[in-house]
């Protein structure tokens, strides 16, 4: 049974379980025309979910061990993770090959070889080229043809500072990341804008957003979780308050 921290307007906001609060999150969201994404959780939304940072920190490691999840570095040009279930993460997986192709095309076997060996192998958010290769070798010779077909599906991302590591990446999930960007720009300008940098939170939850289509709800988690934003509780209710340095 989901128990909330508090009785006050923090209620949905805040959880004891990690496993709870990234099972309501998954089933919240947001759900964009045009863009197949499996659900995922940004790791910042966990922790304004969850009190203890310490230990969603080990739930993470342990679920992660467990192979329940996986952990993604985002190329959001800031320090971004997001956490996908892993059977959300192989539904991604089968969808992305089939996009760019499937499995008919000349050097397709390196995606039943990356299935195969190196998803449930090699759990950490990037790879180096050695073992990269290695354990595709399980299933066959490895070519730089199949590394490319590999990233051209958007299963992996080459490391801008080493070229020889690759980042596991979730296919597809460009559109997110430029809607992220921008609405968390978009809700600190109107924080901004604000004679004392706040608003009530219910009111910010309902503001519709005009450069991204992401739940408001869904970035503001994020912008709780890393610390661009803080609640405060009042007599009103909890504002939301742009965090000074």
């Amino acid at each position: 049974m989901l128990k909330p921290c508090s009785d006050d307007a923090e209620d949905n906001l805040t959880f004891n379980d990690t496993m709870i609060a990234l099972q309501l999150m998954r089933t919240q969201f947001p759900k964009l025309e045009k863009v197949v994404v499996q659900p995922f959780i940004l790791q910042s939304q966990l922790y304004s979910s969850v009190k203890d940072r310490t230990q969603v920190d080990r739930d993470l490691e342990s679920f992660k061990k467990d192979k329940l999840l996986r952990i993604f570095k985002l190329s959001s040009g800031q320090d971004d993770h997001a956490i996908m279930f892993m059977d959300d993460y192989l539904k991604q997986v089968a969808f992305a090959i089939k996009r760019s192709g499937g499995k008919d095309q000349d050097g397709s076997e390196v995606f039943k070889w990356f299935e195969r060996y190196v998803i449930p192998s090699k759990l950490d958010v990037s790879i180096n080229q050695i073992e990269l290769c290695s354990l595709l070798s399980r299933g066959g010779g490895v070519t730089d043809k199949h590394i490319t077909l590999l990233m051209n599906a958007g299963l992996l991302t080459r490391q801008l500072i080493d070229p020889n590591i690759y980042w596991f990446a979730i296919p597809r999930i460009g559109p997110i990341l430029k809607g992220l960007s921008q609405g968390r720009k978009e809700i600190l300008s109107l924080l901004n804008r604000k004679k004392y940098k706040e608003m009530l939170l219910s009111s910010l939850e309902k503001t519709k957003l005009r450069l991204s289509p992401l739940d408001t709800r869904f970035l503001l988690r994020d912008l709780i979780g890393s610390g661009h934003i803080k609640t405060v509780q009042t007599p009103t209710g909890l504002l939301a308050r742009i965090t000074r340095d």
